[in-house]
C-alpha cells in the first residue's frame, strides 16, 4: 500500500473520533471553528497489503489552548499487527485563518471528560 495512504486513514480516524463524541467537523466549522493541520508525522512498523483489513484506532493525546494532539495506530485486523503509528498536531483557527481556542466545553469532551 502506498505510504501517503495512512495519512489519510489518520485523517479518517480523526473525523469519525470528532463524530464519536459529538463534535463533527461540519458541527464545528459551522460554528466558526476550523482545525489546522500543522504537522504529520508517521512511523512505518511492517507494510499493509492490499485487501487487508486495516483499523485505526485513534486518540486526542493533548488539548491545550490552540493546540491537540492526536495519535494514532494503523493496525492489521485479525492479528492486530501494528503497521504504522502517528501524531497528527493541530492548530484551532478562527475564520479569518486567527488562532483561537476550543470553547471549554469541546476541550474537555476531547479530553475525554
Amino acid at each position: 500500500v502506498y505510504h501517503a495512504n495512512y495519512v489519510v486513514w489518520f485523517e479518517v480516524g480523526r473525523v469519525e473520533l470528532l463524530r464519536s463524541i459529538g463534535l463533527p467537523y461540519k458541527q464545528l466549522e459551522a460554528e466558526g471553528i476550523l482545525i489546522a493541520v500543522a504537522e504529520v508525522n508517521a512511523r512505518y512498523k511492517r507494510p499493509a497489503r492490499y485487501d487487508d483489513e486495516i483499523a485505526v484506532r485513534t486518540t486526542v493525546k493533548q488539548v491545550r489552548g490552540s493546540i491537540i494532539r492526536i495519535g494514532y495506530q494503523v493496525v492489521r485486523v485479525g492479528d492486530e499487527e501494528l503497521l504504522c503509528e502517528g501524531e497528527t498536531v493541530h492548530v484551532v483557527i478562527d475564520r479569518e485563518f486567527k488562532r483561537a481556542s476550543l470553547p471549554e466545553a469541546y476541550a474537555a469532551r476531547m479530553a475525554g471528560e
